[in-house]
């Protein structure tokens, strides 16, 4: 995952639910396009950032066993508001199905406590090494490094509070 919307993990309950938050930053290169003038995050990006949220929920409950974790399906899509640089967009993720290759999430995300962005998400998962065992190696490389970024995710930095408005 090269391109991370998430700043924080606030909590997770495996095969339950995860909490994150997305600080939206006015130094994000795609808001100089988006809008001119009048920057806001884009809804595909408010998406995107559910996904990686919904992602670190399967990692977590499968106990990091693929190294890949992607969207399949992003279904019911309704927005509210803009995002604006300044905000926090809290993220909520509820597992509503985990069956054993695709994951079923019901996605929110809040700023403030107003509702921003909200539908379902089918995340798929798998190992490169089931179409090529060769790449097992590489499997294991990628499971190591998403453990890294999860840890620096779920990090608190001292004294902070996680509570989130």
């Amino acid at each position: 995952m090269r391109f991370v919307l998430l700043d924080q993990i606030l909590e997770s309950q495996p095969g339950v639910r995860l909490t994150a938050v997305k600080n939206l930053s006015l130094a994000e290169e795609y808001l100089a396009d988006h809008f001119p003038g009048f920057p806001v995050l884009p809804g595909v990006l408010m998406v995107e950032a559910l996904a990686q949220a919904g992602s670190w929920l399967v990692r977590e409950t499968d106990n990091f066993a693929h190294s890949l974790v992607t969207l399949k399906q992003a279904r019911t899509f309704k927005f509210g508001s803009f995002v604006e640089p300044g905000r926090q967009l809290r993220l909520e993720v509820d597992m509503a199905d985990h069956g054993p290759r695709d994951t079923v999430l019901k996605v929110k995300g809040f700023c403030e406590g107003s509702l921003m962005v909200q539908g379902r998400i089918t995340l798929t998962r798998s190992n490169l090494s089931e179409s090529d065992p060769d790449l097992r190696p590489l499997d294991e490389q990628m499971i190591t490094e998403l453990r890294a970024l999860y840890a620096v995710l779920k990090r608190r930095p001292s004294g902070a509070s996680t509570e989130v408005t």
